[in-house]
């Protein structure tokens, strides 16, 4: 064999070795992966409590009369009244068509102008909801219904799409607040085993609505005559929302979350202290509610039928079958006599399911929304009018029954603190997802095709789609459950720990876990810090150290568990709030503005605080004179100063706001042996002025310098908590700790 042909030969079975080798690799990456899924699959549906912890779950039966002897009438009476009202307007689509001949628009441009109604109810009931977590409720209730009065009569006055479109938006702004507000009402003011139904006996003002409503505007219009006679249907609607608003002044507020206090601590309410939940935290601590997640998305899908279907119904209604709107409003009357039968069974059913088997509750719910598209797929191609209607109305009782359970899971599963904006989120999928989107598509469908067509295409399978995704959430209730009643004994052990009079510590953290997407990287994470107390976060590479700082600052939101400042929860508080309450974090690395001066990086630290002057410039000398290196030298750019340098006018940066907790991420990364020493001499000060601090540090010994205590994490979890020099003397510990690399 010629040595060109070894050469080949030694060449092919060394790409074979490293393709060998790549495929190995590979399958371990991927087992891994599939390990690491199978593991987060099981913590995702752990449970927490048996189900006799569970609150209501197991309980005795209550009838509608005994929660309405515990909670009292006038509040869900009210929110009845609320509800029947509320879609009263929502049957213009009944004059759809005469509104259409009147303004000379298309079918896309009238589905889109009242299809914004629904956007306009989405994007204020996020801020109404956000409104409800943090004044009186019941107050809200008469000023929106003014509001919705005065924008539905101006509608009465418009000329073309354009004033329709902006009116028909302010009326679903102004009837934004129901959702969040009833639903969360009822929630606190009714007993858990009852809630199913006394939501059904609220839902059914939303049937009722579109059964008289139709009619009533139907029988306006023809009695008003002529092609301009729609408009006494805005006029004359405008007054249910101004008699209930005035009557709501009767309603009492209940206190926030006494329910679940009670059937978990047993006991009345217990009061924390808290700060204020934000929009956009409530938000995200919501995402990772897994059974809240799937009944959103799985909502928001069916959005696609729930506005599709009704616009296009009554468009076909006159086109195909020349009804006039007397008519078209009798019809859709009778669509929804179905769900005037199906929704008080479905209360029943719903509270018997839940005492027994919460999981079934939300099968059961996204059951009959599947069922509710097969229905849909067998009637809307039937000509025969009269099956159609019949097919049509079982379909909308089928999802009216569904919709029962709804808030009862929400209630059950969102932590009661940001209960309203929970509620709120379910309009957002419907018609953000679904609605809007699903309103504009079905016209496009409609003017290319025709009115059938678009309903065909888009009901059936976006139900049984969205159906598919509420019963996919079903694993995880138990867990959800279980977590919003770990909040509670939490909260209750807190309560009791600060009447008893012992020492509340500055920063709390309890029960924590945090994710990035669908990697959990904190678990079950506790610590304490005590005023003026400096700890030592240490750990290896990716052990969760700068996570969990992130947890505590507010710039990431856990999956689970509380943090505490000064005994006040802010969990669900952004970060702003946080810092101007006095958690400041100094995080590694750039923490300057390189092209601004020295001083222009001090002042601009101080930028969104209300001080006058003289306090601004005494806080700026204070830093100066903790770091004499940058004394004089305010002209100066901040990038022409060393690493150390730096680091210092960072760290002079957050002291500059007297923070009530100080974290600090990566203290000495990067820097030579003498400049971590000055470092250390400006902590120790610190920590002699009573200072409280959290560093992340990558040094055992560095730490060892500064700190009163230490936590020891690995992969997420705390291995240690306790004396720093008990750390030292740990060997087994001490020898994990990475001495010089970047920190996880």
């Amino acid at each position: 064999m010629s040595s060109q042909d070894r050469d080949v030969e030694s060449g092919e079975a060394a790409a074979e070795s490293a393709g060998s080798s790549t495929a190995r690799l590979a399958a371990a990456v991927l087992d891994e992966e599939a390990r690491r899924q199978i593991e987060q699959a099981e913590r995702d549906k752990a449970v927490l409590f048996p189900d006799d912890l569970l609150p209501g779950v197991g309980d005795e039966p209550m009838t509608l009369r005994e929660a309405m002897a515990v909670g009292g009438k006038t509040t869900v009476v009210m929110m009845f009244l609320l509800n029947f009202i509320d879609d009263l307007p929502r049957a213009v689509r009944v004059i759809g068509p005469d509104i259409q001949n009147s303004l000379d628009i298309s079918d896309t441009v009238l589905a889109g102008v009242l299809g914004f109604g629904g956007v306009a109810l989405v994007l204020g009931a996020v801020p109404m909801a956000a409104l409800a977590d943090r004044v009186t409720r019941v107050a809200i209730i008469p000023v929106a219904s003014l509001f919705w009065a005065a924008t539905m009569a101006l509608s009465g006055f418009i000329v073309n799409a354009f004033q329709l479109f902006w009116t028909n938006a302010a009326t679903g702004f102004g009837q934004a607040y129901r959702i969040p507000v009833s639903n969360s009402l009822i929630s606190d003011r009714y007993p858990i085993q009852a809630r199913a139904r006394v939501f059904a006996f609220e839902a059914l003002g939303r049937p009722l609505g579109q059964l008289l409503g139709p009619l009533a505007i139907g029988l306006i219009v023809a009695i008003a005559g002529g092609e301009e006679g729609w408009r006494w249907a805005f006029y004359i609607m405008a007054i249910p929302p101004v008699l209930v608003g005035l009557a709501s002044l009767a309603m009492k507020e209940p206190p926030r979350g006494k329910n679940e206090q009670i059937a978990v601590l047993e006991d009345d309410a217990i009061d924390v202290e808290e700060l204020e939940a934000s929009m956009s935290t409530a938000l995200a601590r919501l995402r990772k509610v897994r059974t809240f997640y799937f009944l959103a998305t799985g909502v928001g899908v069916l959005g696609f039928a729930l506005i599709a279907v009704p616009g296009q119904f009554n468009l076909m209604l006159e086109d195909k079958y020349g009804l006039d709107a007397l008519d078209r409003g009798i019809v859709e009357s009778l669509l929804w006599i179905p769900a005037l039968i199906g929704i008080p069974v479905a209360g029943r059913v719903f509270d018997r399911k839940f005492r027994e088997d919460p999981e079934a509750v939300v099968k059961l719910t996204g059951s009959l929304i599947i069922a509710a598209g097969f229905v849909y797929l067998v009637a809307l191609p039937i000509k025969d009018r009269v099956l159609l209607i019949a097919g049509v109305g079982l379909a909308q009782a089928l999802i009216s029954a569904a919709f029962v359970a709804a808030p009862t899971i929400i209630a059950l599963v969102s932590p009661y603190r940001i209960r309203a904006q929970a509620f709120a989120l379910l309009p957002v999928f419907i018609f953000l997802m679904g609605g809007f989107v699903g309103g504009l598509i079905a016209g496009q469908i409609s003017d290319a095709y025709n009115n059938r067509t678009a309903m065909i295409i888009l009901a059936p399978y976006a139900a049984m789609l969205g159906g598919w995704l509420i019963r996919r959430g079903a694993g995880h209730i138990r867990r959800d459950v279980s977590l919003v009643v770990e909040e509670l004994l939490e909260e209750q052990s807190e309560a009791r720990r600060i009447a008893s009079g012992e020492a509340v510590p500055v920063l709390q953290v309890r029960n924590l876990d945090y994710s990035y997407g669908p990697v959990q990287v904190l678990f079950d994470v506790e610590i304490e810090v005590a005023k003026g107390e400096v700890l030592a976060l240490l750990g290896t590479n990716g052990a969760g150290k700068s996570t969990l700082l992130r947890a505590v600052s507010g710039l990431g939101i856990p999956d689970r568990g509380v943090v505490r400042l000064n005994g006040r929860t802010i969990t669900y508080a952004e970060a702003e709030t946080r810092f101007r309450v006095g958690i400041v974090q100094l995080r590694g690395g750039e923490g300057i503005f390189p092209e601004l001066s020295i001083g222009d990086n001090l002042r601009a630290a101080l930028l969104g605080k209300e001080m006058e002057p003289e306090e601004a410039a005494r806080r700026i000398a204070k830093a100066i004179e903790t770091f004499p290196v940058l004394n004089g030298r305010l002209g100066e750019l901040a990038g022409d100063l060393s690493g150390g340098q730096q680091q210092m006018l960072a760290l002079a940066m957050a002291l500059i706001h007297e923070p009530e907790v100080l974290l600090i991420d990566e203290l000495s990364l990067g820097l030579a042996p003498v400049v971590v020493q000055e470092l250390l001499e400006v902590v120790s000060d610190l920590k002699a002025q009573g200072q409280t601090m959290i560093i992340v540090e990558q040094s055992l010994n560095v730490a060892l310098a500064f700190a009163d205590r230490a936590v020891f994490m690995e992969k997420g979890v705390v291995r240690f908590e306790g004396p720093a020099q008990e750390l030292a003397e740990r060997d087994d510990l001490a020898r994990a700790v990475f001495l010089g690399g970047e920190g996880g």
